[in-house]
């Protein structure tokens, strides 16, 4: 039983972290850039949803101002990449190093404690009648959440703006040719990714009943241990779908084997 609790709790917390490898995916392997604002976005997902609650915000809506503060720090590594011509893995480092200073003024500590506030966890286990474990709520919570990100990466990343994006990481020249802007692309992806990468690190929050400054260090190591993990055991045989569900069980295994 221990080991099946201990199962249970790890598979919460890939699904929730799972959003986050969907963000770095999007960046490693669709726009093929090696992106480290991840570390500063996903404490400051965390750092923003927990002063929000606190301050009497409703959870769930809090996840709306986290996606926008998502998209900022990808928006300011694009800008500096792209127009300032600084390479991205410089170019996020510097973003990713700001953030940590940014996250502190957020929060006007290290830390906030989430004891007592409403949570979505907290709120979905109230509706139950208090019959299933903060665990299994996060679980729950966390599928919901995935299976619509899912949804609808899947969606744009069909339509005509999607295929643009996905063909700059494929051959950026190629699609210069064909008067696509570029710079443009690699913005919007690294400002979706980000915004992608901030609400995984509330929802973490949300889920811990915490947020720290520190709480984002490594995250880039988990996104591509996962990716990694995935793509190895699942392969991608079935189009991007299956490759997109497959870096969340990548993300859930990386979880148990922790």
């Amino acid at each position: 039983m221990p080991v099946l609790y201990a199962v249970e709790g790890a598979v919460s917390q890939g699904i929730l972290w799972g959003l986050m490898t969907l963000g770095v995916y999007l960046t490693f392997r669709i726009l093929n850039v090696a992106d480290m604002t991840v570390d500063g976005s996903f404490a400051a997902g965390g750092a923003l949803s927990a002063v929000l609650i606190v301050k009497g915000f409703d959870p769930l809506f809090s996840l709306f101002f986290v996606f926008i503060l998502g998209t900022l720090c990808g928006l300011v590594t694009g800008f500096l990449n792209t127009k300032l011509k600084i390479y991205i893995l410089l170019a996020s480092i510097l973003t990713q190093i700001a953030l940590y200073s940014i996250n502190i003024r957020i929060m006007g500590r290290a830390n906030t404690p989430l004891l007592g506030s409403p949570t979505m966890m907290s709120i979905f286990k109230g509706l139950t009648g208090n019959r299933l474990s903060t665990t299994t709520c996060s679980l729950i919570i966390g599928a919901i959440v995935i299976t619509i990100i899912i949804c609808l990466m899947y969606w744009f990343l069909g339509t005509e703006y999607g295929s643009a994006i996905r063909a700059t990481g494929s051959n950026e020249h190629m699609v210069r040719a064909l008067g696509v802007n570029t710079d443009t692309t690699k913005i919007v992806g690294l400002m979706i990714s980000n915004g992608l990468v901030a609400v995984s690190g509330a929802l973490v929050a949300q889920s811990q009943g915490y947020a720290d400054v520190g709480m984002g260090t490594g995250t880039i190591v988990v996104g591509l241990a996962s990716i990694i993990i995935g793509e190895v055991i699942f392969g991608s045989h079935f189009g991007l779908w299956y490759t997109l569900v497959s870096v969340i069980f990548g993300s859930i295994i990386y979880r148990i084997v922790i």
